[in-house]
C-alpha cells in the first residue's frame, strides 16, 4: 500500500513509518522539519521536506506519488503556543489540514486517518471517561483547531466519500518525543532526570492525565489502515496518573534524588483528562499493551543516549 505520513519525521509520525516500512508498506513522508527530525526518517522512506500549507507544493507531491491513504500528523503541537498566537495556530492546524483534505480529493486519495487529541477536545472531565459521543468542549485553541478539522473531515467524507478514521489520543509519550518543547511532560522530566537539573511542576501537581505509549498509538494507526472506516476512535489507556505519581515513577526509575520544584498553574491547564477506550476494542481490536512503568523505563533508557 502507498501511504504518505504528514508529519512523519516528528514523534509519532516517525515511529508511525518505520512500522510501516517494517509491514512493507511503501511510505512517502511529507515534514517542513519545524518540530520534526531528518535523523528521524526512516532511511526506506521516501521524504519531502515541505509545508502541509503550501497547497500547490502538497498537491503537486501527492499527484506524483499517488497514496492509496494518507496519515494526517502534521501539526502546531503546543497548546500553550496556540493559547499565545492563535492565528498561527489556524494557519497550521486548520487551513493546513483543509489543504491536505482537498488535495486528497484532487488525489484520488481513498482514506485519511488523522490524529486528533482526546485530552484537549472533550475539555475538563468528570468522574466517568468520556465517550466519543460526548459533547465537545474544547478550553484551548488548540482543541478547538482540532474539533474544527474533525468537522471538516466528515465534510469531505459526505460530500466526496472519502473514507476516515479519526484518533483521538491521550497524552502520547516514547522515544523521540522532543525534550526541550512546551508539551510532552515525559520526555521533559527524563532529560531533566537523568542530567540532574530541577523538574518543575506547575500548581499542586494533581493534575491527571491519560499517558498512552508512542508504539501503543503506532498499533491503533496501523489497525486504522483497514478497520474504523468513517469511525471516531478514542486511543488512550482509560485510566490517570497524577504529575505527582508521574515524578515519583520516573525518579524511581531513573535514580533521580531530588524534589521536584513547585510553580504556580499555568492558565488554560486541564485539571482532569482521560478516555473511555471501549470504542477502540470494538472497532478497531485494540488495547493497550504496554504499562506506564515499563512505557518510562524504555523512554529513559532512550534519553540516557542523548544525555
Amino acid at each position: 500500500m502507498k501511504i504518505i505520513v504528514t508529519g512523519g519525521a516528528g514523534f509519532i509520525g516517525s515511529n508511525i513509518v518505520d512500522v510501516l516500512v517494517e509491514n512493507k508498506h511503501s511510505v512517502v513522508v511529507l515534514d517542513n522539519l519545524s518540530s520534526g527530525n531528518i535523523e528521524n526518517v526512516n532511511k526506506k522512506a521516501k521524504f519531502y521536506e515541505s509545508d502541509i500549507c503550501d497547497q500547490k507544493k502538497v498537491l503537486e507531491i501527492f499527484k506524483k506519488e499517488k497514496p492509496q491513504v494518507v496519515i494526517h500528523h502534521a501539526a502546531q503541537i503546543d497548546v500553550r503556543k496556540s493559547m499565545a498566537d492563535p492565528i498561527f495556530d489556524v494557519n497550521v492546524n486548520i487551513i493546513g489540514s483543509i489543504n491536505v483534505l482537498s488535495t486528497c480529493v484532487e488525489a484520488k486519495v481513498k482514506k485519511i486517518i488523522f490524529a486528533s487529541s482526546g485530552g484537549t477536545i472533550y475539555g475538563e472531565c468528570k468522574s466517568v471517561a468520556p465517550k466519543e459521543d460526548s459533547m465537545p468542549n474544547p478550553l484551548s485553541p488548540y482543541g478547538i483547531a482540532k474539533n474544527s478539522v474533525e468537522n471538516y473531515i466528515k465534510f469531505y467524507s459526505e460530500i466526496y466519500g472519502l473514507e476516515y478514521t479519526i484518533l483521538r489520543y491521550g497524552n502520547v509519550f516514547g522515544p523521540r518525543q522532543d525534550p526541550n518543547g512546551e508539551a510532552g511532560v515525559v520526555a521533559i522530566f527524563s532529560q531533566r532526570m537523568l542530567k540532574n537539573e530541577d523538574v518543575v511542576v506547575f500548581g499542586d501537581g494533581k493534575q491527571m492525565r491519560d499517558y498512552v505509549y508512542v508504539c501503543d498509538v503506532v498499533d491503533a494507526n496501523i489497525k486504522s489502515l483497514t478497520k474504523g472506516k468513517n469511525e471516531v476512535v478514542n486511543i488512550g489507556t482509560a485510566k490517570t496518573t497524577s504529575v505527582n505519581r508521574l515524578v515519583e515513577v520516573m525518579s524511581k526509575s531513573s535514580g533521580y534524588k531530588k524534589k521536584a520544584i513547585r510553580k504556580p498553574k499555568r492558565d488554560g491547564e486541564l485539571f482532569k483528562s482521560f478516555l473511555n477506550i471501549n470504542k477502540a476494542k470494538k472497532v478497531l481490536g485494540w488495547v493497550p499493551n504496554v504499562s506506564l512503568d515499563k512505557g518510562i523505563k524504555i523512554t529513559l533508557e532512550y534519553f540516557k543516549g542523548s544525555v
